[in-house]
Parts: structure tokens; sequence; C-alpha cells
């Protein structure tokens, strides 16, 4: 059981780099954290949490990572950093050695990120909480809102073809969705809080349903309905 009075009353920022996909999970951990008492910080308001979400899909986008870490932690001294996503997954080492970063989570750990945020006291070091890409299974159901009435649906994610120019099947495991079911329900959460358009969205979604026995052809004629 995770204590959350530790949360209350707390501001955290969010900085998303790469893919709809990663915006639709930055949504998502925004939420958790919401519900454990944290506010999102306003504009030029110290955060006491910093989340940034990577991507790794080449090498300037590595750069561009550290690069958006060193400034969140010039622009907010003293907030818990944690860093997650693709590029945490492929270079934990790397990314706890930057200052200022206190926690490291994976592509199997960022959907739980409350039980590694602790007392959010600052690490003297940075600590990596990583799985091996055969060992990331799990699929997290994530829903972000790109404007006022569009939204972004994680329905897929992974990739089995494992391209020998890309990091993907690497950085975020097999290929994996959860249910027509499921996604229906979302999106049904999504048109009740004022959407007016759902964008699909995952690594491959042409493989959706490999894990669930179902098609992508099915989830569409769902969604339809």
């Amino acid at each position: 059981m995770i204590d959350t009075t530790v949360f209350q009353n707390k501001t955290a920022v969010y900085y998303t780099l790469g893919c709809k996909l990663n915006f639709s999970e930055t949504s998502t951990i925004g939420k958790i954290l919401r519900e454990a008492g944290v506010r999102t910080a306003r504009k030029g308001e110290k955060a006491d949490i910093c989340v940034v979400n990577t991507c790794s899909v080449t090498e300037m986008a590595d750069k561009k990572c550290r690069q958006a870490i060193h400034r969140l932690v010039k622009q907010h001294p003293g907030a818990f950093v944690v860093v997650t996503g693709c590029y945490a997954q492929l270079k934990p080492g790397d990314v706890a050695k930057i200052k200022g970063v206190d926690v490291v989570l994976g592509a199997e750990q960022k959907g739980d990120l409350l039980q590694y945020l602790g007392d959010l006291h600052k690490h003297e070091e940075g600590e990596a909480f990583t799985t091996t890409t055969k060992d990331i299974r799990s699929f997290s159901p994530s829903c972000s809102r790109g404007d006022r009435t569009r939204f972004f649906l994680k329905v897929q994610d992974g990739c089995d073809y494992f391209c020998s120019y890309c990091t993907i099947p690497f950085a975020r495991g097999r290929s994996r969705n959860g249910t027509v079911a499921s996604m229906v329900e979302q999106a049904r959460q999504a048109a009740a809080e004022g959407g007016k358009e759902i964008v699909l969205t995952g690594v491959n979604i042409g493989d959706f349903g490999k894990t669930t026995g179902e098609t992508f052809f099915d989830l569409v004629k769902a969604l339809d309905q």
C-alpha cells in the first residue's frame, strides 16, 4: 500500500519528447500523480517533481533528451526528477549518471511510478529500475488530449519485427495490446470528456490483436458502432 500523503499539494511538470504514443503515456502518468494529490505546476512556478518522457529513435533524439533533462534540473532546482521512456529503457545507466536525476524507470515500470518515488527526497545518485526487453510484457492503457476535442488513444505497444536500423523493439518490447472492449470503453470516456476526434496510436497498430486473438478491423468496427 502506497502512502500518498507525501504527494499532497506537491507540484509537477512534464516534458515529453518523441511520438504521440509518448504523449499519451505522459498524460496517464500525469493522471496517476493527480489522483495521488499532485497538481500541475503553473507557468513560472517551481515544481516539486519533474517527469521527462524520452525518445531514442536516433542519436539526435538521445542528445535532445539529455538537453531537456539538464534544462529542467536547472529550471527546477531541488525537484525530484524522474526520467522514463525509450532512452531510459535503452541506456538507464547513462541517464542515471546525469546530475540531478533521481529515478530512471524502464518500459515495464513507468505505469507504477508511485512506488518508485518514495518520500520525494533527492538522491545522491540516480537509481535505475528497468526490465530486460524479453520480460517487457505489460500493456498500460493510455489516452491523452491533444487539444480541446482531439484525443490520442494508445491501442498497441511494442514491435516484433526487429529491423536492423530500429531500436524500438528493444526499447518497448514485443507487440502487445489491450482488448477491443477495453479500447471501446476508453473511447467512450474520451467522448464523455468532450472528445470529438480520437486518433488511434501505437508503435505498429497493424499488429493490434496479436495478444488477444482479435484484429485491428475488429477494433475499427467496434469503435464505429
